[in-house]
C-alpha cells in the first residue's frame, strides 16, 4: 500500500508497514466517488476522494488485483490517470450521510486489512460519529456505520 502523489501508471509515495493512521486528526468535509461517464454511476465508483478541510484529499483506488491503493489526491482536480478528462467526473456518494454539525467528520483513527498475501483490500476510516468501510474490489464499494 502506499501514501504518496499519484501519477499515470505508477503507484507513487512511500509504501506504509503495519501502523495505518494516516488521517488521525483530520477533518474529512466530503466523500466523493469518481465515475467513468460513458458507465454513469450506477457503474460504481473507480475511487472514492475524502475531501480535508485543508484543502488537500486522500485518494482511495483498487487496483485489477482487487487491492486498494492509498495516495493523496488532487483535490479540486480529478487524478491524473481520468483521461481523457472529460470522460471522467466526481460526485457525492448518495449512499453516505451527510457530514455531521460542524461541517466535517473528525478522523480518530484508521485500519487497514489484509489478505492472505499480506496486501490491503479494505480499509477503515474511524471518525467521532462512526467509521467508513472502503473496499477494493471491481469497483470500490462504501459504506457508513453510525455509533
Amino acid at each position: 500500500m502506499t501514501v504518496g502523489s499519484e501519477e499515470h501508471g505508477a503507484r507513487a509515495g512511500r509504501h506504509r508497514s503495519g501502523e495505518s493512521d494516516w488521517l488521525r486528526g483530520a477533518w474529512i468535509t466530503a466523500v466523493h466517488g469518481i465515475f467513468y461517464l460513458p458507465e454513469g454511476r450506477t457503474g460504481g465508483a473507480e475511487a472514492v476522494e475524502f475531501v480535508r478541510t485543508d484543502g488537500r484529499s486522500v485518494l482511495m483506488t483498487c487496483a485489477s488485483d482487487r487491492t486498494l491503493g492509498i495516495t493523496a489526491g488532487a483535490w479540486p482536480d480529478l487524478p491524473a490517470w481520468c483521461v481523457p478528462p472529460a470522460q471522467w467526473g466526481r460526485a457525492p456518494l448518495a449512499c453516505l450521510p451527510p457530514p455531521p454539525y460542524g461541517g466535517a467528520w473528525t478522523v480518530v483513527g484508521t485500519e487497514e486489512r489484509r489478505d492472505e498475501h499480506g496486501e490491503v483490500h479494505e480499509a477503515l476510516v474511524r471518525c467521532l460519529d462512526g467509521a467508513f468501510r472502503v473496499v477494493a474490489g471491481d469497483t470500490m464499494l462504501i459504506d457508513f456505520s453510525p455509533h
